[in-house]
């Protein structure tokens, strides 16, 4: 029987898998995580009055960076040569239901390689919304960052895949 984990060779090693067989197809990525802060935060966040200074800026450049580096931090990644990267931040005021605000990240990530995006997209939303964290926890150290995974996905083996309510 052929062995189910991809990443472990017959002496039951880990390893990185071998792409070079695979063709070169155009590969996208979307992913997205959420921080959740108190009312003030947010609004010293859109005004650029943070200890920090301009948070949405830095939590931009912060996960592009991030998911050009995806392979230096996950251990079994490829490198992968991006063709593009994109941080885009959504804002949401508390209401009488949920009393805290929300930002939420949107990660989108391209390239044109062997294997996919998708560990890159992640990794540029969650490094986003820990940039997001670090610049504002002087004034709220209660954040919160969840919702973190994969929207959807294009390319490959797999093909397209849309997380239902995406």
């Amino acid at each position: 029987m052929k062995n189910p984990l991809t990443h472990v060779n017959a002496a039951g090693e880990v390893h990185m898998v071998g792409v070079d067989h695979k063709p070169a197809t155009a590969r996208t990525a979307v992913a997205m995580a959420r921080v959740r802060m108190q009312r003030e935060t947010l609004e010293r966040l859109l005004t650029g009055t943070g200890p920090k200074g301009d948070v949405a800026a830095t939590a931009r450049i912060a996960g592009i960076q991030a998911a050009k580096r995806t392979s230096e931090l996950i251990p079994l990644c490829h490198p992968i040569a991006l063709t593009g990267a994109e941080i885009a931040l959504r804002y949401e005021a508390p209401t009488e239901d949920a009393k805290l605000a929300t930002v939420e990240i949107r990660a989108t990530v391209h390239a044109f390689d062997r294997t996919g995006v998708e560990m890159e997209a992640l990794v540029a939303a969650s490094t986003a919304a820990l940039t997001i964290y670090d610049m504002l926890k002087a004034i709220d150290r209660w954040m919160t960052i969840t919702d973190v995974g994969l929207l959807e996905k294009s390319g490959g083996r797999s093909g397209n895949l849309r997380r239902e309510g995406a």
